[in-house]
């Protein structure tokens, strides 16, 4: 599944070469705003490049109430407000993996700013999984047609005059992507706060021991390097949300994977740990959506669009 795991390949060492440069030239380092979601605990971030204003957005938000099905676009519109305000010109909707905790927003900030939507490749891989869970008919592409651009390891694009490089860091899902833009790191679910620890494993196509290699590659970028997360869950006895570290507090106190800690010793500690977790209420309606590049299925019949709920299966 990994392309690579090790941690001086040509993937990691392009990606080391962007954060170098961009801390060599502080004036040409990415602006990075994030807005949070206290429903889902979910970051999204806005990262543009001060020269051009040329913009990305990294794992947007749809409002969703699980009980009425209704959808809603609060968290996109400020979005919308924050880039009409600046300035920019998006170019990129970036999504780590298929989430399981909320709903892409992608879809409406394409059709309202413009931009490319793009993941991992290995989103076949998911599409193929749960395309049988949800059994969807032959209509629904597995193929990840639904998205502009599939990254590989080791990609690289632009942001203006920022460069960026993409890592495939699987294990949480197979389809995990870190997003390397100029001296910032965008982690998605793969690591939390340094002390809250690091993403479950325990989905379909999860892998305790591929989260862990994909942990370690993360940490071999620069130590300044800036990480943003996906999530934050207010660990006990902090009372505020945070959703950006570096790599070298990562490094030195995650308390899941910091220095010192093997693999063994981390897979035992996820797989215990995972088992004792519930599912993210809205993992059944996420990747459903999610897997379509945050379209929703096609409507029936009467005009009515559905989200389904396989009984006795995960």
């Amino acid at each position: 599944m990994l392309a690579s795991t090790a941690p001086k390949d040509g993937a990691l060492v392009r990606a080391a070469s962007i954060v170098t440069a961009s801390v060599a030239q502080p004036d040409a380092r990415p602006v990075v705003r994030s807005f949070f979601d206290d429903a889902s605990f979910t970051a999204t971030h806005v990262v543009h490049d001060p020269k051009t204003r040329s913009a990305a957005i990294i794992d947007s938000v749809l409002d969703f109430d699980q009980a009425s099905g209704r959808t809603s676009r609060t968290s996109a519109d400020a979005i919308i407000a924050y880039v009409e305000a600046e300035g920019l010109t998006v170019v990129w909707h970036l999504e780590t993996h298929a989430h399981a905790d909320h709903l892409s927003a992608a879809p409406y900030l394409q059709q309202r700013l413009g931009g490319q939507l793009a993941i991992g490749r290995a989103i076949t891989t998911v599409q193929d999984v749960f395309g049988k869970i949800f059994n969807e008919g032959t209509e629904f592409e597995r193929d990840g047609s639904q998205f502009d651009r599939l990254f590989d390891d080791g990609d690289s694009f632009e942001i203006g005059a920022l460069k960026a490089a993409v890592l495939h860091v699987p294990g949480h899902t197979p389809a995990d992507l870190a997003y390397v833009i100029g001296d910032a790191v965008f982690c998605g679910d793969t690591l939390f706060m340094p002390d809250y620890g690091t993403a479950r494993a325990d989905f379909p196509g999860g892998d305790a021991a591929y989260l862990f290699r994909s942990i370690r590659r993360l940490l071999s970028l620069p130590r300044e390097s800036r990480v943003f997360l996906c999530h934050d869950y207010k660990a006990p006895g902090r009372d505020t949300y945070v959703w950006e570290t570096t790599i070298g507090a990562e490094s030195d106190a995650n308390v899941h994977v910091h220095a010192g800690i093997d693999e063994a010793r981390f897979v035992a500690m996820r797989t215990a740990r995972d088992a004792t977790l519930s599912m993210p209420k809205l993992i059944l309606p996420a990747i459903q959506v999610n897997m379509r590049g945050g379209h929703m299925p096609p409507a029936e019949e009467n005009g009515t669009r559905y989200l389904k709920i396989p009984l006795d299966l995960l």
